[in-house]
């Protein structure tokens, strides 16, 4: 069966689409399962998962926008990969802009900025910044979004910024007032309660939303965390998951498959 499409923009994309967190190590777990996911995912483990997402009919990956990932991307694309790569700014660069200009120079086919960036400068008022990082993207003619974890951010977003699509995390797992970057650990928060408060969110956006962290960072089974999100996708919304295929090979194969049955019962 072929993954139903949704447009960011002028940009066809499947409601299913691959996340690059366990990629570059954020396990959203424990320090040590964020080292041994680095360990496994070498250049080479990273591009085989891109192809196997290709072939079970996926067409985009959502990936950091740093010079790691876009080298993967590059040899990905030479051997003849096709995926679109939805750009996500790195936390780590000078500003959201520069971040942004990265994804625009390698490839990005939309990008958005990264949700802790934008919980970040929200917080600090610092919204100039958030500003031109999506005049940077809109001016180079690609659809433009930011991600979030605050549910202020979206609530500003819809008053202030100009997007095409929004990336709406379902759990709000620790503060970045304070920084952007990401601390890992095994204390982060994964509340029903902020799952269920998002999803309410998202039914109020002018803009197609892609629902994430679905499943709690692996705290959810597949088959729950699926069923549950298909419940809450509007028809123009995807899904992004990330994958581990050390635990299970299969698991991009299963994954889309689960997200074809639960979005298929949802609109039974």
């Amino acid at each position: 069966m072929n993954l139903p499409l949704i447009k960011l923009g002028d940009l066809a994309v499947t409601r299913f689409i691959l996340g690059g967190n366990p990629f570059a190590g954020f396990s959203h777990q424990s320090r040590e399962r964020d080292a041994e996911m680095r360990a496994w995912y070498d250049e080479a483990r990273i591009v085989e998962t891109l192809f196997q997402a290709q072939a079970a009919g996926v067409n985009a990956a959502i990936l950091r926008g740093d010079a790691h990932m876009a080298g993967c991307l590059r040899r990905y694309w030479q051997e003849g990969g096709t995926m679109r790569w939805i750009g996500q700014t790195a936390s780590e660069a000078p500003t959201a802009a520069d971040g942004a200009q990265f994804c625009l120079d390698h490839g990005a086919s939309a990008c958005f900025i990264h949700g802790g960036v934008v919980d970040h400068l929200l917080a600090q008022g610092r919204t100039a910044e958030l500003e031109a990082a999506v005049e940077r993207i809109r001016g180079a003619g690609l659809p433009a979004g930011i991600a979030g974890h605050a549910l202020e951010d979206f609530h500003w977003a819809e008053q202030h910024l100009a997007l095409d699509f929004y990336m709406v995390c379902y759990y709000h797992p620790d503060s970045r007032r304070d920084s952007p970057h990401h601390k890992g650990g095994d204390d982060e928060r994964f509340a029903a309660e902020d799952r269920d408060a998002r999803v309410a969110l998202i039914q109020g956006l002018k803009r197609p939303a892609i629902h994430y962290k679905v499943l709690a960072a692996g705290r959810t089974p597949a088959p729950e965390a699926f069923r549950f999100a298909a419940q809450h996708m509007r028809p123009g919304d995807a899904l992004c998951a990330g994958v581990f295929t050390k635990d299970k090979p299969e698991m991009i194969r299963e994954d889309v498959d689960l997200l074809l049955a639960a979005l298929g019962n949802a609109s039974a």
